[in-house]
């Protein structure tokens, strides 16, 4: 099987929104998170998604799916104080639905609704392939080193420069087992599953995602969100 974890527990304290936290807020009509989860629902390749939600708007995220109808969600678990306990919340769930060890999970930010088939595929090839899948996309700007008096230290060669994005795809026995061993040493500090992957040894492999591939976080994403489907919308732009 190949799953896929959307965690979205967070509360989205940088969107400086009225009411509702980030994933929940509405763009062309619809969540942003239900934009994220329908990118993989319409996906061939994917057999169960699982959502892991703020406890207190599980009921919220349960009457989405069902307005949407969003059948490939088998299960909405309750998320963590950090990214990282939302994952492995979510794993949780996909190991004890998982009936292989050779089944696949792609894990996926709940506000990162910018994601196609064509990436999705990827991930996975790459995971049968090489164990593992970050995808990233290409810097487009200068990236400069400072010293500690905010000096130009160095400029780094952009060509070698890549932006980490999502999603970010295991053998879900490898990163189900990673997470225990966190657990074990007290460490819930990592800031992806890439990171936490790399502590533990194993060499990640990458796959080249669409540069538009943003993260929801601040007012100006969402914004950037909305001009994209407008842009869309009005048949300035084929693909989104």
């Amino acid at each position: 099987m190949n799953f896929v974890v959307i965690f979205a527990g967070g509360v989205g304290q940088r969107m400086n929104s009225v009411s509702l936290p980030k994933q929940f807020l509405k763009v062309h009509g619809k969540e942003i998170i239900v934009h994220t989860i329908l990118h993989f629902q319409e996906s061939k390749q994917i057999d169960s998604i699982i959502v892991s939600c703020h406890p207190e708007y599980i009921d919220f995220m349960l009457s989405l799916i069902k307005t949407y109808g969003l059948t490939k969600v088998t299960s909405v678990v309750p998320g963590g104080s950090s990214g990282q306990e939302s994952i492995f919340n979510g794993l949780v769930e996909a190991k004890r639905l998982s009936k292989s060890s050779d089944d696949i999970v792609l894990i996926h930010d709940g506000v990162r609704p910018v994601i196609d088939e064509e990436t999705i595929q990827k991930n996975i090839a790459c995971v049968k392939k090489n164990g593992n899948a970050i995808t990233v996309a290409k810097a487009v700007e200068t990236v400069l080193v400072l010293d500690d008096n905010s000096d130009v230290k160095d400029v780094v060669d952009r060509s070698k420069c890549f932006l980490g994005r999502a999603p970010q795809s295991f053998y879900l026995k490898d990163i189900y087992n990673a997470h225990l061993k966190a657990n074990e040493l007290n460490k819930h500090d990592f800031i992806d599953s890439a990171m936490l992957m790399k502590y533990f040894g194993y060499t990640m492999h990458t796959v080249l995602g669409p540069a538009n591939n943003i993260k929801i976080t601040t007012p100006m994403d969402f914004y950037m969100f909305k001009a994209m489907l407008d842009a869309k919308e009005n048949e300035q732009i084929k693909e989104l």
